[in-house]
């Protein structure tokens, strides 16, 4: 059987490097890079190496991915300025903390016959990227609706918001930088960090995305400041982000949408969009970076509001992840069918009773689907009732007691699938049983749903059909961090105790300690870092030393606490 290097090389299988031009050669299925990730197979290719699914044998087997970089042909001193440039691409990535990034994980280097490789470590994120969506769609003659791209840009461009708010531009967004996450139908940006941020230098960049070979970004949807003087701005983003748009808009490629020549896109001929959205697109498409939206937020701003309807529905029905014999993406599997959401007469008659009534922004959506729940006989008493449970405090709120299925897991843990998340009733059912504190968790969700969000900071979601992605995205918000305290594993003194740790207990330890009386522990610096490394990985982006006194540090505190019961 032969392997083929990137320029179409046979070589035998079994070689590390092409035998005609010396490139590296994919990794083998079952090859073990730094004694811990097994290769599975590989994801995709590019000029800066490969990417490929990984099982991490350190971690009960956890799918991964693992992102090489292997820059051909360079001088000793070249490559050691790429791997300084690399290291600092990868501490950029560990500022990361987004539940539509994937997760970073770890950065490595290891040499493989005779070349020094380096590799990323990032979450697997299963699903089907768009420009799959794309393919499968124009192949059957259709497109996605313009609702459904609304939705897209609803849902992606919060998350650019976060990027932009760390200063980083991701420069290279495209259909296939975009998955379509299976387990909940939103959008994961990938492909922005590490290599692919480093920027031309001496001729070691070698891309085949570039028309120039040289510098980052995909002809079509870069733009021309990018593309021909190197130069980015967060417009940048914003004006590829558009392109993406019009392709899945469209089902056609850039160049069949933009006249070259005389260099106007094809508005009303082979783009036919709403009057509102062809506005939008031309500002974000503006030839003069200094034209454009400066902020995702300002798009958010002027996008129609989302229709709520779930946009892979008509993704769903063509299945898209249906692989062919031919296929390199074989291994995803069928995307899910999606539960469909509430009936949207219901949903609107509701969202009237509701609307003008003053309650804490997270129990909007939850009040919405309780009243639904009690049907249209119960509706008067249902608002009156809520008009009273308002003024309730936090701990006293009590949702409809739903029996949630155990599942497999690890502790019996009801939710330690990924596949979907939990109903806001669920997940405050489960903090109920856990016996924690719901004022402590509803502010630990706020704090990192506003963080991830820095251009939503001041505004209160509302009830309105606007807010429903928001109200959504809260939610997902909410889900995640459960799931973090439930992989936390915590006692239910420790759980019970969540909301009144205070410095005193760590000055408690830090005597302790200092009398010999803290078990193992021989300092509270020791402890301390015992705890950050449960902690770390529980809640990444996160800095230590300042830990917000009432969210995170409560949890931080629980998982030190057992630690020291456990001594």
């Amino acid at each position: 059987m032969s392997v083929y290097c990137s320029n179409n090389h046979a070589n035998s299988n079994g070689n590390s490097f092409c035998t005609h031009c010396g490139e590296a050669l994919p990794l083998t299925v079952g090859q073990v890079i730094d004694n811990r990730y097994e290769i599975g197979r590989m994801l995709g290719q590019g000029g800066f190496g490969r990417s490929y699914l990984a099982i991490d044998r350190q971690k009960a087997r956890q799918k991964c991915v693992l992102k090489e970089f292997a820059p051909q042909g360079v001088k000793p001193e070249t490559l050691q300025k790429a791997k300084e440039l690399f290291d600092r691409e990868a501490s950029v990535l560990k500022k990361i903390s987004h539940p539509q990034i994937p997760c970073f994980h770890d950065s490595l280097q290891a040499k493989i016959g005779t070349k020094v490789f380096f590799f990323l470590v990032q979450d697997y994120v299963e699903g089907v990227n768009y420009d799959q969506v794309f393919e499968k769609l124009k192949n059957q003659g259709k497109s996605l609706s313009e609702e459904e791209v609304i939705n897209l840009l609803h849902n992606i461009l919060p998350v650019l918001s976060y990027i932009h708010s760390l200063d980083i531009v991701h420069r290279d967004i495209s259909p296939d930088n975009i998955i379509l996450r299976e387990s909940d139908g939103l959008p994961v940006l990938i492909d922005f960090g590490g290599v692919k941020q480093l920027p031309a230098y001496q001729g070691f960049w070698q891309t085949k995305l570039a028309g120039n070979g040289t510098l980052l970004g995909k002809k079509g949807y870069a733009p021309e400041e990018q593309l021909l003087q190197g130069k980015v701005y967060k417009s940048s983003d914003l004006y590829s982000l558009a392109v993406t748009a019009l392709v899945l808009v469209t089902g056609k490629e850039p160049h069949l949408l933009y006249d070259s020549y005389n260099g106007n896109w094809y508005w009303g001929k082979e783009i036919k969009v709403s009057p509102k959205l062809q506005g939008i697109f031309k500002k974000m498409l503006a030839y003069k970076p200094s034209d454009r939206y400066q902020t995702a937020d300002q798009v958010l701003k002027d996008l129609p509001p989302s229709t709520h309807t779930n946009h892979i529905h008509t993704i769903n029905t063509i299945n898209p992840m249906q692989p062919s014999s031919n296929s390199q993406n074989s291994y995803m599997t069928k995307i899910k069918t999606m539960v469909a959401a509430p009936g949207k007469t219901a949903y609107r008659r509701t969202h009237v009773a509701l609307q003008n009534i003053p309650m804490p922004i997270w129990l909007r959506p939850f009040v919405v689907t309780f009243t639904l729940i009690m049907g249209l006989g119960l509706v008067g008493a249902g608002v009156f009732a809520v008009g009273s449970f308002m003024f309730k405090s936090v701990t006293s709120i009590e949702l409809p007691k739903v029996e949630i299925p155990q599942l497999p897991g690890i502790n019996n843990n009801p939710t330690n699938s990924q596949n979907s998340n939990r109903s806001p009733e669920q997940i405050f059912q489960r903090i109920k049983d856990l016996e924690i504190s719901e004022s402590v968790f509803i502010k630990t969700v706020d704090e990192r749903f506003y963080t991830i969000r820095p251009g939503l900071r001041g505004r209160s979601l509302t009830s309105n059909p606007e807010d429903a992605v928001l109200r959504q995205q809260w939610n997902s918000t909410a889900d995640e961090l459960l799931r973090s305290i439930e992989r936390a594993d915590l006692s239910q003194t420790a759980r019970r105790k969540i909301g009144s740790f205070s410095q005193q207990d760590s000055q408690r330890w830090d005597r302790l300690a200092r009398a010999g009386n803290l078990g193992k522990y021989d300092s509270f610096q020791e402890l301390r870092e015992e705890t950050y490394k449960i902690f770390d990985p529980l809640f990444p982006g996160q800095q230590r030393g300042r830990l917000n006194q009432q969210t995170y540090l409560q949890f931080w505190y629980a998982i030190a606490s057992d630690k020291v019961d456990n001594k």
